[in-house]
Formats: structure tokens, C-alpha cells, sequence
């Protein structure tokens, strides 16, 4: 019985912002798993969930909660900056983000955006 695997997963390595980082992706029948460090470790975990609260159906709002780690406002914008299309491409499934970055800029969200994409899942 060959098919599609349970659990479909990528990895990569690359420099961003000076500094060498490791993603993974991993996608799980309901959630898809995004790790990404710079320290070799998972660091914050955040989970994001999409849901259609609103009257614009088209666009649903992802709600962020940090499940280990430091809760601050910037792991949940950042996490939603860099992440939010996963959830969309993958047809607004829940995206688990393990977060373990030194740099939070605008910059470090763009980049590290391009090398989650290389290694889509979903």
C-alpha cells in the first residue's frame, strides 16, 4: 500500500541576516509545524488558528497564543508577519511557529518568509 506519508516534512539551512538558521517544516493532517532557530533549539512555541469572525469571509483573522516561552506583543506580531501565509496557502490550517530568532526586524521577517517557503509542505 504505497501513497502520500502521514507526515510530510523539509528542512534547509540558511544565512539570514548574517546569521546561520535552520527551518523545518513538517505538515500534520490539521496543523503544520514551523520551526525556526538561529541557537539549535525550539525556543517560544506559538500556536496560530484561523477562524472567520468577521463579515469579510475571505480574509479569516489568525488569533496567536503562546504556549511555552515568553508571551510579549512582538512574538505575536512577528509570529503572524511570518507565518500568516502558511496558514492561507495551506487552506487556513492551524500553524504551530517554534520561534527561537536573535533578530525580530522587518528585514529578518522578509528573509526568513523566503527560506520557510523553500520548504513547503503544505
Amino acid at each position: 500500500m504505497e501513497g502520500k506519508p502521514l507526515v510530510m516534512s523539509k528542512q534547509t539551512t540558511a544565512v539570514v541576516c548574517g546569521v546561520p538558521t535552520q527551518v523545518v517544516c513538517t505538515a500534520f493532517s490539521s496543523h503544520i509545524l514551523v520551526v525556526v532557530t538561529q541557537f539549535g533549539k525550539m525556543g517560544t512555541l506559538v500556536s496560530l488558528e484561523s477562524s472567520s469572525m468577521t463579515s469579510d469571509i475571505s480574509k479569516p483573522v489568525l488569533t496567536t497564543k503562546v504556549l511555552l516561552g515568553q508571551d510579549e506583543p512582538l512574538i505575536h506580531v512577528f509570529a503572524k508577519n511570518l507565518v500568516a501565509f502558511v496558514s492561507q496557502e495551506a487552506g487556513n490550517r492551524a500553524v504551530l511557529l517554534a520561534l527561537a530568532v536573535k533578530d525580530k526586524s522587518m528585514e529578518g521577517v522578509t528573509a526568513l518568509k523566503e527560506v520557510i517557503r523553500t520548504c513547503q509542505v503544505w
